[in-house]
């Protein structure tokens, strides 16, 4: 969860005054509300919410990429960082957001999409290296990984992905 609000912090670069999580069997969500010092709205007695919601893609055998790519460009024009937390998707669009954890250590971590691969058989997801790492996929090279795709509703943000 810690990790989870860091990236919500990165993404947004503004100060969040408070916020809910309201969580079920299927679903989490965290409510964000935005001050009209950062995020102005025309009537003063509205708010503007931030919904983030998990939606379940299953599992995924995931693979990881770093050393021979690091400093080339991705399939979606930025320079490919191992020490960055993207992944690479055969189909999911550029952007999206996944929350991605490893069943037997609990670990988890968030990426974006910023690539496309693998393309070896029977791979669906390849990791950076540092999120590899994160979720100790480095010494085995494969490793089947649950994943979940962070949805974000109520901002307009082009680097990321808006279902």
């Amino acid at each position: 969860m810690k990790s989870l609000f860091k990236m919500i912090l990165v993404l947004l670069v503004i100060g969040l005054v408070g916020f809910t999580i309201a969580t079920t069997e299927r679903e989490s969500s965290i409510s964000l509300a935005l001050t009209e010092e950062f995020a102005p709205v025309p009537n003063r007695s509205s708010r503007n919410l931030l919904t983030i919601q998990y939606k379940e893609r299953g599992t995924m055998r995931a693979s990881w990429y770093g050393p021979r790519f690091h400093g080339r460009f991705t399939a979606n024009g930025e320079i490919y960082d191992q020490n960055a937390m993207t992944a690479a998707h055969k189909s999911m669009k550029f952007g999206t957001i996944l929350r991605i954890t490893n069943p037997r250590s609990n670990k988890s971590v968030i990426v974006r999409i910023n690539d496309r691969g693998p393309y070896i058989p029977g791979r669906h997801i390849d990791l950076s290296k540092a999120a590899a790492e994160e979720l100790d996929v480095i010494k085995n090279g494969v490793k089947r990984l649950k994943i979940e795709e962070i949805i974000i509703k109520g901002i307009d943000n082009p680097f990321v992905s808006l279902n």
